[in-house]
């Protein structure tokens, strides 16, 4: 058994005081919660020489590997002192939650789960799934949180340990926000997208900022986001979690213009974006509609109106090798023809100017 099931087992073993009464007894075997075990007594060593960056690193990420293993095992502790008891339930008896959370597909290269699917096969189901009875179909379960190890059992065919739940629609997703806020693996993308489905879905909009753990502000940013990305796009670049905000409200801004929504459709059919990962398509992407709006950019700073005595934009003159006038039609009706009826005299008329000031 591995060190970090030692480390679990302790953790959910306790100091034997404040134990849960055992409830009634469960048609499948429970699982009891393992005995408390002694710490070491504490050895004197001689100073450990200062370690490299890259062994810093490690120790950092294994420190936060233990620190979210502690807060599960809390979790877990928690449920088992209010009585509940971890079940093992068939995963094709189980349905997805109320509402998508995530934008990544098992099945398209994601690495994080088939990352899951060889931690379960190696030592087990860590941390339970939270489950309701399905409203609506007997027999039946719906997930709170837990999706991508309910997905994992299944491919593994192996029950999924779960603590099952009555929850109304609210308990739910907000019992999903809550797992998800906690782990910090939802990207902003996804954060975005999940807001806006339970805004659809017709919950409240305090409950979906509890659930997501938002603030006003915040919570109108993620809907922006969502509202200007197509989900098409957004489906296909994926969680794309290392873009961050700034850079998906830049790329909501570019998906604005209808021009930009169809370089885009052109760009997530190419071989070379669906070879790569979900950041790579994501900075694909971006870079080409941001080459594009920069030279808007340079075109517009070539541009300018020209108005008449009431401020009315009778045309806007488009400088450089060749020069384009545009009219409004609106603004002057006619004028257009008026001009180019008149064009020859104007012709003459600059000439004999250019001539005078030679």
């Amino acid at each position: 058994m591995s060190k970090r099931k030692d480390h679990l087992k302790a953790l959910f073993g306790g100091s034997g005081e404040g134990n849960a009464p055992s409830p009634a007894p469960e048609p499948k075997s429970m699982p009891r919660a393992p005995e408390t075990k002694s710490a070491p007594t504490p050895v004197k060593t001689d100073p450990v020489p200062r370690s490299s960056s890259g062994a810093v690193k490690a120790m950092g990420l294994t420190l936060s590997s233990m620190t979210r293993e502690v807060e599960d095992a809390r979790a877990i502790r928690e449920s088992l002192a209010k009585g509940e008891r971890i079940v093992e339930v068939d995963p094709e008896l189980i349905d997805p939650s109320l509402v998508r959370d995530r934008l990544s597909r098992e099945d398209d290269g994601d690495e994080d789960f088939n990352a899951l699917v060889e931690s379960v096969r190696e030592n087990g189901q860590q941390v339970p799934v939270l489950l309701r009875p399905h409203p609506t179909e007997s027999g039946r379960f719906q997930v709170a949180y837990g999706h991508r190890r309910v997905r994992a059992a299944a491919r593994l065919k192996r029950p999924v340990q779960a603590i099952v739940r009555t929850l109304n629609d609210d308990e739910l997703v907000l019992a999903q926000g809550k797992e998800n806020t906690e782990r910090r693996n939802l990207s902003f993308i996804e954060r975005a997208f999940f807001a806006d489905a339970l805004m659809r879905h017709g919950f409240d909009r305090g409950v979906v900022q509890r659930a997501l753990s938002l603030h006003k502000a915040e919570m109108t940013r993620l809907l922006q986001v969502a509202e200007a990305v197509p989900a098409q796009i957004a489906n296909a670049i994926g969680p794309a979690p290392k873009a961050g905000r700034p850079r998906w409200m830049a790329l909501a801004e570019f998906l604005k213009r209808e021009a930009a929504v169809v370089i885009a459709q052109d760009e997530i059919t190419s071989v070379a974006f669906r070879a790569a990962d979900s950041d790579e398509r994501f900075r694909r992407l971006y870079e080409r509609l941001a080459k594009r709006a920069a030279a808007r950019g340079k075109k517009a700073d070539r541009t300018r109106a020209i108005e008449d005595g009431k401020g009315r934009t009778l045309a806007r003159v488009t400088l450089g090798a060749k020069p384009r006038f545009d009219f409004d039609e609106k603004a002057l009706p006619g004028f257009a023809d008026y001009l180019a009826e008149h064009l020859p005299e104007l012709a003459e008329r600059f000439d004999k100017e250019r001539a005078k000031e030679t």
